[in-house]
């Protein structure tokens, strides 16, 4: 990545869900450093950093997608921690059957913004309220707090996304609705402070990438169709 890249990655604007920690981190900021007092003007100071840090974490740098409607993209900015042969998650009601599954894990370093892997429409989302072990374990995508979306594909074909929280993060946004139509590298949704997401591939659809594998979201190529 140049140094124009870098620059522009860290200093890109922040997402809107970043407002109101901004804001109370700025307050914090401004009050405590107008006081005399040694204690508040720390504190005043820890609002500085606060907000700082809010700026880094929610920043939502401006991707361009690759074209082709048989393109699988990276929902998540991350790397991958599992490719392995599941099935797809119950409460999707896509079928027993064991199909890929790509899991990026984002650390509190990560844009932590969610982009959409596929154009369709979101055919079915389900929430489970759960635990938040560390996300990049196997098990987090059983036990933790996660947010399912089923995407139906033009051609009749699903396919899944999962937002899964993390061990210190505490809030799943997701800004898509039932019956709504996506495109793929669109936003969708964001976790805050380290998660993970999990892509289900079709049935029959091999991923083009290996664990380890650093993936950008909405321009990193997952699989083809």
């Amino acid at each position: 990545m140049s140094l124009i890249k870098s620059f522009k990655l860290v200093l890109a604007p922040p997402h809107r869900a970043a407002t109101p920690f901004l804001t109370a981190g700025l307050l914090t900021a401004i009050l405590g450093r107008l006081t005399p007092w040694r204690l508040t003007r720390a504190i005043g100071t820890a609002g500085f950093a606060f907000t700082g840090f809010c700026l880094y974490f929610f920043r939502n740098p401006r991707r361009t997608s690759p074209q082709g409607d048989n393109l699988v993209l990276s929902s998540a900015d991350g790397r991958v921690t599992g490719v392995s042969l599941v099935a797809p998650p119950a409460a999707l009601e896509m079928g027993n059957a064991p199909v890929w599954r790509v899991s990026t894990f984002l650390s509190v370093l990560d844009v932590h913004v969610n982009r959409m892997p596929v154009s369709g429409t979101v055919s079915k989302i389900a929430y489970h309220a759960g635990r938040f072990l560390n996300a990049s374990l196997d098990k987090a995508s059983e036990h933790n707090e996660r947010n399912e979306l089923r995407i139906t594909l033009d051609d009749g074909r699903q396919l899944a996304v999962v937002q899964i929280a993390g061990l210190i993060a505490r809030r799943i946004l997701c800004n898509v609705q039932e019956g709504e139509r996506v495109k793929a590298g669109e936003l969708f949704g964001l976790i805050r402070f380290g998660s993970r997401t999990d892509i289900y591939l079709p049935p029959g659809i091999t991923p083009e990438v290996l664990e380890g594998q650093t993936m950008i979201g909405g321009e990193t190529i997952i699989a083809r169709l």
